[in-house]
């Protein structure tokens, strides 16, 4: 489907109300369509659909603590009653199969980080001109990163990543500079000391969102040394996600480029 040919979630219901306005369309049915929009209620979950109207794409759903018979049913709300990307987080293997058996089964193509178990059914991806790049400290950041990458894209952000340019070799951020110099908006992924948030935030004019990955060696704690360090920039222009939070990241990226 072209851009041009694209309904966003509000216009399905513009067209339902105008078509109970032209006499096309039956008051009682229509009254039951608009019963079933706000959410599903599937005992186990209630499926916010009005999510769509208020935000630029359905809700996300996070995949642990979910059984995969949940979670096919919470994607299966979700294709039956809204229109954009679907994104299931942090999926097991059951459940991956289970959305890729739906993902067939409608005629929608798959898109996935799988370092980190994210999957999305990639429907209705609007085409911008916003442009992000994705950075990470090292190789053992990519998993994140990769989520962050596919969560811009499907909000319709062109997005680039450029990876191992962590502050122990300053020279390989140094040498990227005019492609960080051409971005809308930068993700930063980086663990251990979270330093290169900080260096890049300096560098550039763009807002620069900082995700802290819990990889490092003990004193990291986890990433808590990195997420501390990132709150704690001296740059004003560098914002701090949650560890390992590369849907948050990627989508406030997409979001500041794309508008």
């Amino acid at each position: 489907m072209g851009l041009s040919e694209m309904v966003t979630f509000e216009e399905r219901i513009l067209e339902l109300l105008e078509g109970v306005r032209a006499g096309t369309v039956d008051v009682s049915a229509a009254a039951s369509t608009l019963r079933n929009l706000p959410f599903s209620d599937l005992t186990y979950a209630r499926v916010d659909h009005h999510r769509e109207l208020r935000t630029p794409m359905p809700e996300i759903v996070y995949g642990p603590g979910k059984t995969p018979d949940q979670v096919r049913g919470i994607v299966g709300a979700l294709l039956a009653n809204n229109l954009g990307p679907i994104v299931v987080t942090r999926c097991s293997d059951d459940q991956r199969t289970e959305v890729t058996r739906l993902a067939i089964a409608s005629g929608h193509p798959v898109r996935e980080a799988p370092a980190i178990g994210t999957i999305a059914i990639a429907r209705n991806v609007r085409e911008t001109s916003g442009r992000v790049i994705v950075t990470t400290g090292g190789t053992a950041d990519l998993p994140v990163a990769e989520e962050a990458v596919l969560i811009a894209e499907l909000l319709g952000a062109k997005v680039e990543l450029i990876s191992d340019i962590g502050v122990a070799g300053l020279h390989r951020v140094l040498a990227v500079q005019e492609r960080l110099h051409s971005a809308d908006a930068i993700v930063v992924v980086a663990g251990m000391e979270g330093a290169i948030a900080s260096v890049i935030g300096g560098l550039v004019a763009v807002p620069v969102v900082a995700c802290p990955t819990s990889v490092g060696y003990g004193a990291s704690f986890g990433g808590l040394a990195a997420l501390l360090a990132m709150l704690s920039s001296c740059v004003p222009g560098v914002a701090c996600v949650n560890i390992d939070d590369g849907i948050g990241a990627g989508y406030i990226a997409a979001l500041i480029a794309t508008r």
